[in-house]
């Protein structure tokens, strides 16, 4: 009864995915922990939801889906602090694309060698090429690349995720205190997610992270389709 009644419900898709990520907010601000980032929290917490209560995730997509309807004005407003910092762009641009251009080289190399450490195929491999940019971007060019489209963009969100939880104990490790850097690395790997962390930081990180995630994406679009004739 239960069950069918979620399953009809056409606000219960939002309704979750809000509270389940508010429940990720206040545990991440509770615990202060890393680790519980509130994109995991509310993936783990829909997932189970929706295996608790049998749903198929169909019928959670016909309310869920009007959510992702936010993203383009969101990442659109991404532009409003790097516009505050264009004096600042202009007078580090060599430093900033070429930390940009490593980082997506570093993103596709590593990609093409553990897919010829684990034997992957070509489907697969062209699947994860597109890891470290944005998903709006990143679908569109596995989908070219003759990818898997749902792979794309679960490796999408596992490697922001990791990259949101992981960046300040790199940057602790490798003392990495220039914000500049630390924007340029968390946008040119962990993409949006990482943007959100990189805007935790401070304002110049956040800009940084910004231009990170638009000229990052149009690199990988140029390289990604010489590396995919690789395998």
């Amino acid at each position: 009864m239960m069950s069918n009644f979620l399953s009809n419900s056409i606000f219960f898709g939002v309704l979750l995915c809000l509270l389940s990520y508010q429940a990720g907010v206040f545990l991440r601000q509770k615990t202060k922990i890393a680790a519980f980032n509130p994109l995991l929290i509310s993936i783990i917490i829909v997932i189970f939801v929706l295996v608790m209560f049998n749903i198929k995730f169909e019928d959670f997509y016909k309310g869920s889906k009007y959510i992702s309807f936010l993203l383009t004005p969101a990442t659109v407003a991404l532009a409003i602090p790097l516009y505050s910092k264009l004096a600042l762009l202009k007078s580090n641009f060599k430093a900033i694309m070429s930390g940009l251009i490593a980082g997506v080289l570093t993103s596709l190399i590593s990609i093409f060698v553990m897919s010829l450490l684990f034997g992957l195929s070509h489907e697969n491999y062209v699947s994860m090429l597109p890891k470290s940019i944005t998903t709006a971007i990143g679908i569109g060019v596995s989908e070219e690349l003759g990818g898997i489209s749902t792979i794309t963009t679960a490796v999408i969100i596992v490697t922001g995720v990791f990259g949101n939880v992981s960046a300040d104990i790199v940057y602790k490790v490798f003392n990495i205190k220039n914000p500049i850097a630390k924007g340029i690395g968390l946008g040119s790997s962990a993409h949006a997610i990482g943007t959100s962390k990189a805007l935790e930081m401070g304002e110049t990180e956040g800009a940084m992270s910004s231009l990170s995630i638009a000229v990052a994406g149009i690199i990988t679009v140029i390289f990604a389709s010489f590396f995919a004739k690789l395998i």
